[in-house]
């Protein structure tokens, strides 16, 4: 090897370096919300069961609140209830079978698979039958506590009471702040839509293709947007803390569907340029239209914090859809990419707060 390759692949392993820091910074910096609330949660659990109880080891109210609130963005107080009911029952049923069949290798097994099949009988969600399946798993293996073998079931309703109450008191403020996934959302359908421009005014299948990739691309972003907003709204819906934070939560709710909608026709419209571009004619007026459909996804983007982007996207809105003819271009394969375009305004016009008739009658007759 060269001196000069090996100086390069040792560059190489420096910046790997450098940006796997950076990631495991920045993930460790996004989870401090949920760390502090995770040990608040189990702080408190503790002192509860050791002050209201008398439990020496109250292992099973901090595992409880630990794993009830998780370190997940999207965790919701549902979620956590469900969680709370999962590793309890858990810790009721191997109590009983505890007290009935004793303690050891055997029983072990018939605790473990009488709790997951109770479990799963009761609920659809696998994360609510492994939590049921480790608590039951503590319960059977550690030796009872003072208070007889039914004490950690009491743990377990204080570590759960405690995890829903912090859910609400002590929401995680994250959940509020400006969701990466929308800019990125729209920064990917923006240059879709530029690319299936630049494909049909050069005739540049290239291109398509690349618009139709990235197009492809926004499934995972509208999934995680979507995951940040539920929760953060179920939160808000319980925490006297984000009262005023519910309003914004609905616009943002609104902006969401719209935004699903308008993905849904940017994923059909660049299917549809990619194969008409195949034959590497330009098509100029169709390019237009492109055009002006990329500049009201950048206004869509802005719109729920920007009044005056909200009316110049309805403008624009308003001006694509009047040019939305099939009979302006010439050939089926040009009019399906025009006929694609008219829902796409028409759910942004409705959005923006235009009446679904006079949106409707801003479009040509087909």
């Amino acid at each position: 090897m060269s001196e000069g390759g090996a100086e390069l692949r040792r560059l190489e392993r420096r910046i790997r370096l450098r940006l796997d820091a950076r990631t495991a910074l920045d993930r460790a910096l996004r989870s401090l919300p949920a760390i502090g609330q995770i040990v608040v949660a189990a702080t408190l659990a503790y002192l509860l069961a050791r002050g209201l109880l008398g439990h020496e080891l109250p292992l099973v109210a901090v595992t409880v609140t630990i794993v009830s609130l998780g370190l997940a963005r999207d965790t919701t107080p549902r979620r956590v209830a469900e969680t709370v009911v999962g590793m309890n029952i858990g810790i009721a049923i191997a109590a009983l079978l505890v007290q009935g069949i004793g303690r050891g290798a055997w029983q072990i097994a018939v605790i473990l698979a009488v709790t997951l099949v109770i479990a799963r009988l009761l609920s659809p969600s696998a994360p609510f039958a492994i939590a049921a399946g480790v608590q039951s798993m503590l319960v059977a293996v550690l030796p009872s506590p003072d208070g007889g073998v039914f004490a950690r079931s009491l743990d377990g309703l204080i570590g759960g009471a405690v995890a829903l109450l912090i859910t609400a008191l002590i929401p995680r403020f994250d959940l509020l702040r400006p969701r990466g996934e929308v800019a990125a959302l729209y920064s990917l359908l923006d240059q879709a839509a530029t690319g299936m421009h630049d494909a049909l005014r050069l005739g540049d299948a290239a291109a398509a293709e690349l618009a139709l990739a990235r197009s492809r691309r926004t499934q995972s972003l509208l999934d995680d947007w979507s995951r940040g907003l539920d929760s953060a709204r179920a939160v808000a819906a319980v925490s006297p803390w984000l009262r005023r934070q519910r309003h914004r939560l609905a616009e943002e709710s609104a902006l969401q569907q719209v935004s699903d909608l308008v993905t849904r026709h940017v994923r059909a419209l660049a299917r549809r340029v990619e194969v008409v571009a195949r034959d590497g004619v330009p098509r100029p007026l169709l390019a237009e239209l492109l055009a002006q459909a990329a500049e009201l996804l950048r206004l869509l983007a802005r719109s729920s914090d920007d009044e005056a982007a909200r009316y110049a996207a309805r403008a624009v809105a308003a001006g694509l859809a009047a040019r939305c003819a099939p009979t302006a271009v010439d050939g089926v394969a040009d009019q399906v990419v025009v006929v694609l375009l008219r829902p796409l305004t028409f759910d942004v016009l409705v959005h923006l707060g235009t009446p679904p008739d006079d949106a409707r009658a801003l479009l040509p007759p087909l």
